[in-house]
């Protein structure tokens, strides 16, 4: 299979975000004259308020809202200098009394995104390393990501993964200064902690360790003068940790905070900081009402509003402890975590709240893995205790109507977010349907097999045969896959789908572009099988096209659909499989909503490339309707060398000729890491040499016609499609003899010789196909992950030097 394209990321995010905001539920407006925090207005409704991030209220003091005003009125809406020259006259009384909560010095800032991009440049030096937790706010990944440029290394260990953490130290302590570990005090989704004190512990153990806190989540409802949780952990700041806490949020202002006892450090970054030079300063309102919340922050009033909302937050988690709900991190923050699985679960559960009379979040990617969506719940002084209640109860009412509406069950969910599976209500989505799965093409019936799905590709009935025997018994466990076949029936025993899977190991960076690859490839020098993992996929990396059939037409066939992904995530789980991928898919998918509701991704491979032949087709007729451009390439860089190169069509292949085969082949399979996966068993082309479905054009130069210079791997697909599956070159003659044009030429012509009707031309190389008159579409595939670490992991290895 060729390598998925990875730059298409935002275009993923962003057919997320259209699917949510077409359910209703993203991308909203509130509506009303006036806000309390306590109610919301939305679609004409006031709904109570459970998404706000501002948990103490703050926001909608009278005091913070008096000193906003009377600075409009004193120095206007905004001060438009940079501050580098000159600070508005309420600054200096800010910092003054920041400095005060924190008992360090400190660094106001815009907001915190232009905090990062202006702080991690300048305190990590050329000569450190970067370590990022994987759910690490996206801003603190960004600007770290800014240092690539630098060829400063950047890693990612799985969420609170210390043990991980420590490998990472000890790999990077002889080679660098320092090593920064970068992470959030409350993580925004789960509401759940880093593990600040074993940190503490580790960064004592490990003196290049620096830590790196985006505690902004954590600020002002814990902590001495509300300084946040990472602070009331560490005790004392360190000159080895940087703090980020906010002035938003929960502080009821504007702007954030950066706190750092490093006194060389802190004249650094101060004297200039990127965006902290060129930005725009905070406005004279936002200071003035930062200076009144953190007056408030120095009184004992503050540990008033901290019970107060305190005395909520257990409330709400003693009222879900007598429910069944998915809460996913039980503890004392006030955010909370009701898991839905699947996309479509989460849009149905949140609407029926918001018709109910609350307002909630969705947790969505890439916030989180697309199966694991959620409801983002958070607790603020504006909820009073009887609509706290009201929520639980009309969760706990339209959570089991949600699901049985989007036709799941709870227990999807467990398995989901790996929790323990609790007893649920089953959805039984097999009713009128017959399901056959099987471990071998053997124990399927072939001309059903060929009919639903067997008329292109490698995957015919004997196709399929063919692969099994070859990817089986072999010394290397990326050799062997393990295959099953599923076809789903109504009651009269018509299939309605068909399709078939395989297990096996493939490369991680199989998705990303070739400078991750080439980063990864350096490490499995030593450690061969880093980064790899088992994938569950539909079809096998042998093969290419429409691996799904289903009747469109047949009135039961979302029944079909829904118990095929019940088979899917029962041997997901059943053989730990870390992806799935479901493949080779057009652009206009009828199936792609519902696929994205199911908690896949979409990501865009290579064009697929075919060419359909007339009956009794002539070559000649054939290149006739080529365009004149194409017909001149023809003539003037293929069939001008025809005469010069000996080439046959071999049905068997010596001995020695599959050694130059085999090499040619891993000469274009080691040459192009945009194709980055594991090579084939070697017992491969002896078995193609046997195989009557399969043959070999070869190409030798009649003065030299020891030894072959290209070839091209055939498959025989019935009478119907023949299937040019690999390709093999020595890359010492392919610009003299044009040698992978000529390939193509004579595949064209040995199928216009057989009377096939369709060539399955695969991927990559469209331009090259597409002059010799392939028909090019694109092609995407939906992936679904356990999580989204190796997908951000990518993303920071790609660009490095």
């Amino acid at each position: 299979m060729a390598k998925i394209k990875h730059n298409n990321f935002l275009d993923t995010v962003h057919e997320v975000f259209t699917d949510a905001k077409e359910a209703g539920i993203m991308h909203l407006y509130a509506e009303g004259e006036t806000f309390t925090g306590r109610t919301i207005g939305v679609k004409n409704q006031q709904l109570f308020h459970f998404g706000t991030t501002g948990y103490l209220g703050l926001e909608q003091d009278t005091r913070l809202k008096a000193a906003a005003i009377e600075a409009i009125k004193k120095y206007g809406t905004q001060f438009p200098l940079s501050k580098s020259y000159i600070s508005n006259p309420l600054y200096k009384a800010l910092e003054e009394k920041v400095t005060a909560m924190y008992q360090n010095p400190i660094i106001i800032t815009k907001n915190s995104t232009l905090g990062h991009m202006g702080v991690i440049p300048n305190a990590v030096n050329d000569r450190d390393a970067i370590i990022l937790d994987h759910q690490v706010h996206w801003s603190v990944q960004s600007a770290a990501k800014v240092l690539k440029n630098r060829s400063v290394p950047i890693d990612m260990i799985r969420h609170n993964d210390l043990n991980m953490l420590e490998d990472k130290i000890k790999s990077l302590s002889d080679s660098r200064k320092k090593i920064w570990y970068m992470a959030d005090g409350i993580y925004s989704m789960y509401g759940d902690f880093s593990p600040v004190q074993d940190l503490k512990t580790l960064a004592l153990k490990y003196p290049q360790l620096h830590l790196y806190i985006d505690d902004v989540h954590g600020m002002s409802w814990i902590g001495k003068n509300g300084t946040g949780y990472a602070l009331s952990e560490l005790g004392d700041l360190s000159e080895n940790v940087l703090l980020f806490g906010t002035l938003s949020k929960t502080f009821g202002a504007s702007g954030a905070v950066l706190v750092c006892s490093n006194k060389k450090m802190y004249q650094e970054i101060k004297t200039f900081g990127g965006p902290l030079t060129f930005s725009a300063q905070l406005e004279p309102a936002s200071v003035a009402a930062a200076i009144a919340s953190a007056d408030i922050h120095l009184s004992p009033e503050i540990y008033e509003l901290q019970n107060d909302l305190r005395t909520r937050v257990h409330y709400f988690n003693a009222l879900l402890e007598q429910t069944n709900l998915p809460l996913i991190e039980k503890n004392i923050s006030p955010v909370f975590f009701i898991g839905t699985g699947m996309p479509k679960t989460g849009y149905n559960f949140v609407n029926r709240l918001m018709k109910e009379g609350f307002y909630v979040n969705l947790g969505i990617f890439p916030a989180v893995p697309v199966k694991n969506t959620g409801v983002r719940i958070t607790i603020s002084r504006h909820n009073q205790k009887k609509e706290i209640k009201a929520l639980v109860e009309a969760m706990v009412y339209h959570f089991s109507k949600a699901l049985e509406a989007t036709w799941t069950n709870a227990q999807r969910i467990y398995h989901a977010f790996k929790m323990d599976v609790k007893e649920s209500k089953e959805i039984n989505v097999q009713q009128n349907l017959s399901i056959q799965l099987e471990d071998s093409i053997l124990k399927v019936e072939k001309n059903i097999w060929n009919t639903c799905v067997g008329k292109q590709g490698v995957f015919d009935w004997e196709g399929l045969k063919f692969l099994e025997e070859t990817f089986k018994e072999n010394m290397l466990k990326e050799h062997n896959w393990r295959f099953w076949y599923l076809i789903i029936y109504d009651q009269n025993q018509s299939p309605i789908l068909a399709t078939f899977f395989t297990l096996g190991l493939w490369k991680d960076d199989m998705l990303t572009d070739v400078s991750a690859s080439q980063a990864i490839e350096y490490q499995r020098k030593t450690n061969p099988y880093y980064l790899t993992s088992e994938v569950l996929s539909m079809g096998t990396l042998f093969t290419e096209g429409k691996h799904l059939y289903v009747n469109d037409a047949h009135p039961i066939k979302q029944e079909a659909l829904n118990a095929m992904m019940e088979s899917i995530e029962s041997l997901e789980r059943e053989h730990h499989a870390k992806m799935v991928v479901l493949r080779d898919f057009a652009a206009k998918n009828p199936l792609h909503h519902y696929f994205q509701g199911q908690g896949f991704v979409r990501v865009q491979m290579p064009d697929s490339c075919k060419i359909n032949l007339d009956t009794n087709e002539t070559i000649e007729a054939y290149c006739n309707k080529l365009s004149s451009r194409n017909r001149q390439h023809l003539r003037k860089e293929i069939q001008a060398f025809e005469s010069v190169l000996q080439i046959e069509i071999l049905q068997t292949i010596s001995a020695e000729a599959q050694i130059q085969v085999k090499q040619l082949y891993n000469n274009v399979h080691q040459n192009n890491l945009g194709l980055n996966t594991f090579s084939f068993p070697d017992k491969l082309f002896e078995a193609m040499s046997n195989h009557p479905n399969w043959e070999f054009i070869t190409i030798r130069i009649r003065e030299t016609p020891n030894f072959i210079i290209g070839v091209m791997l055939c498959y025989k697909n019935g009478t119907h499609t023949y299937v040019p599956a690999f390709v093999g070159m020595d890359y010492d003659y392919l610009t003299k003899y044009y040698t992978y044009r000529q390939l193509l030429y004579q595949t064209i012509k040995r199928a216009v010789f057989l009377n096939f009707r369709q060539i399955d031309l695969g991927m990559t190389a469209s331009f090259e196909k597409r002059k010799l008159g392939a028909v090019v579409e694109e092609r995407f595939a939906y992936i679904q992950t356990s999580d989204n670490y190796t997908l951000e992991l990518m993303g920071i290895l790609e660009g490095h030097r």
